[in-house]
């Protein structure tokens, strides 16, 4: 599929974290829609991607974006049941590792060379180091943003040369 936006959300969901969550130059995929009113607290919140996609399956050619962004589900559970796993979606307990490594190599795949890939990880069920150690990949650098609840964001750039490229 020949797409002609050069930014990608390869797990949209909701569209918490985006400004404009109808960018112009961004394709917004997720693998589920929620209709208005699925969220009581956020009647108006809905999940509505321009194409229903699985990130650990993009149907894209190689090298298709400038820009990946991947915040893909951080709980692990059998339920979709409470708020936040509606919100974001849940990971499967036995295939999460996986699951995350497939869907972060379909993105480092579409990702153009001098690309960002910017990955958004909450540690809910998983750690930090353990996260980045299923990744395989070292990002450039990162953002630690201390609360209750801690959210990771990692950086990195596609850089051809295998003798940079970690």
């Amino acid at each position: 599929m020949k797409i002609d936006k050069f930014i990608l959300d390869a797990c949209c969901g909701p569209k918490m974290f985006w400004n404009d969550k109808h960018h112009p130059n961004t394709v917004y995929i997720d693998q589920r829609e929620m209709p208005k009113g699925y969220n009581d607290y956020r009647p108006n919140m809905q999940i509505k991607p321009d194409l229903l996609m699985d990130f650990r399956k993009l149907d894209f050619p190689d090298k298709s974006f400038k820009l990946v962004v991947m915040d893909p589900p951080h709980i692990i559970s059998a339920s979709t049941n409470f708020r936040m796993a509606r919100d974001y979606g849940v990971l499967n307990k036995e295939t999460w590792k996986t699951d995350l490594k497939q869907g972060f190599d379909e993105c480092w795949r579409v990702l153009d060379d001098y690309g960002i890939l910017t990955f958004k990880w909450n540690e809910t069920s998983v750690k930090r180091k353990e996260i980045l150690d299923v990744l395989g990949k070292d990002p450039l650098y990162g953002n630690l943003m201390m609360s209750k609840i801690p959210t990771h964001w990692f950086v990195f750039m596609k850089i051809p040369n295998k003798e940079v490229e970690k």
